[in-house]
């Protein structure tokens, strides 16, 4: 063991957030020591946002073929999973290899360690036998890891994570989706959509239980058009794996086979073996807790997923500013989740963003709420099939502004955009009210829920 590397600033994980902040802060002067066990650029451009992007583009395309007999004559269309699959592999750059995203961050000044890092001390970090201080500080950006249910049966098992699923050159006849969440619906609709039988176990009495009802009325609906079978309030109790795939035993006596099993029951920060304790931090939390200057403790930053606030890429961006202009001294917004916009990628999409109404008035708010058909409008009309959706807003009645809202509908992700400036700025529902929404649009239809208010 040599003498330990100096540097201003130490960055553990280099994900989304953690590339930015390393980036960022290197091309600003600062000595920055990088630290990735595995992928820079973390899961979004190799096992998340991009690639199941990509499938879902596939699956839609499929779709929307198969509603063209509606909409002009007739047409046939036969799934083929294998340029889904080389077009990921193309966009991993085949091997998942992130060469390019290394380059990225040393071409700034940074220095890139690649291991598991283990932290020493305040400042202190080892990776094998090398040691690393750190003058300013740490940033701990290790993300999340699919979180596995203590499932008798389970463990020892082929089952698939999010990862699984995205390098799979082929598809099962069949899958098990064990979580009604937005990985488990997004994975599950585009893999049915190629031909396999998929059914989506749920142990909560709906899917998409942290979104609004109606949005997982419509996301139901939605899968089960597309051959999904969806079982909620049952849990799976048992697995069995044998050559001739899984049988899952669930709470209600009821057994349920496939030829492969993914788990998608939630994910959780990556802190084990990290060493949280020597900076006076809980090891056991599920993700670590972060001030408005994204601060977990003295000398100590947390950005992206690692932090609980959403597991977005957006989100780890946004975080890693807020930390790079703190770390550098600068003045600069403070973190702010009122407006935190999510999108699940159904086909509906599902946009949100705020509180919920039941949120809202678990938490005492005094609210109206307002309801449009996305079918009733004119573009919806206009569309034809597979126009399903809503928007559905929710105001502050005190303070007349909107503090949440869900657009869902072939575009439900691009018309949250203008509901998240909304929220985020509180723009007062008077002046909503009297925006000229341009027409005929999808998000023609705020202007609709918002007269809807009552």
């Amino acid at each position: 063991m040599g003498e330990a590397e100096q540097a201003d600033v130490i960055v553990v994980g280099l994900g989304v957030g953690g590339e930015q902040v390393a980036g960022e802060l290197a091309a600003a002067g600062l000595r920055v020591v990088g630290i990735e066990h595995t992928l820079v650029g973390g899961e979004c451009p190799y096992w998340g946002c991009i690639p199941t992007k990509m499938m879902i583009r596939a699956g839609n395309a499929l779709a929307e073929a198969r509603r063209i007999p509606g909409l002009a004559g007739a047409a046939t269309v036969q799934a083929d999973w294998a340029p889904v699959a080389r077009r990921i592999r193309a966009e991993a750059t085949d091997t998942w290899d992130d060469k390019v995203a290394v380059e990225r961050f040393t071409g700034k000044g940074g220095r890139f360690v690649r291991g598991r890092a283990t932290i020493l001390g305040p400042g202190r970090v080892r990776v094998d036998d090398q040691h690393y201080t750190a003058e300013r500080g740490l940033v701990i950006a290790t993300g999340t890891t699919a979180v596995i249910p203590p499932v008798d049966g389970l463990a020892g098992t082929p089952y698939w994570t999010n990862r699984d699923a995205v390098e799979a050159e082929e598809l099962p006849e069949s899958l098990i989706v064990l979580g009604g969440g937005a990985i488990g619906l997004e994975l599950g609709q585009v893999i049915a959509r190629f031909g396999t039988r998929v059914t989506v176990i749920e142990g909560g009495d709906r899917i998409l239980a942290m979104e609004e009802p109606e949005s997982s009325a419509l996301a139901a609906e939605a899968l089960t058009r597309d051959g999904v079978t969806i079982r909620t309030g049952v849990r799976a109790q048992q697995v069995a794996h044998s050559a001739d795939g899984f049988t899952l035993t669930l709470s209600d006596g009821s057994t349920v086979h496939g030829d492969r099993l993914l788990v998608a029951t939630g994910r959780a920060a990556r802190l084990d073996g990290l060493g949280l304790d020597t900076l006076g931090l809980d090891p056991t939390m599920r993700f670590l807790t972060t001030d408005d200057r994204m601060r977990a403790a003295d000398r100590v930053w947390a950005v992206g997923d690692v932090t609980g606030n959403g597991n977005f890429t957006h989100m780890a961006v946004y975080e890693a500013d807020i930390a790079i202009n703190d770390i550098l001294g600068r003045s600069g917004p403070r973190a702010d989740y009122r407006a935190r916009p999510r999108v699940t990628f159904t086909d509906p999409e599902i946009g949100a963003v705020g509180v919920t109404e039941k949120q809202a008035r678990d938490a005492g708010v005094d609210i109206q709420v307002g309801y449009a058909k996305l079918p009733s409008t004119s573009r919806g009309f206009i569309h034809g099939p597979g126009n399903d959706g809503f928007i559905k807003v929710i105001a502050d009645s005190a303070r007349g502004v909107l503090i949440g809202a869900t657009t869902a509908g072939p575009a439900g992700g691009e018309m949250i955009g203008a509901l998240s400036v909304a929220v985020h700025a509180e723009v007062p529902v008077a002046t909503l009210a009297t925006t000229i929404w341009a027409y005929p649009t999808f998000h023609r239809g705020i202007g609709d829920a918002v007269r809807a208010l009552s």
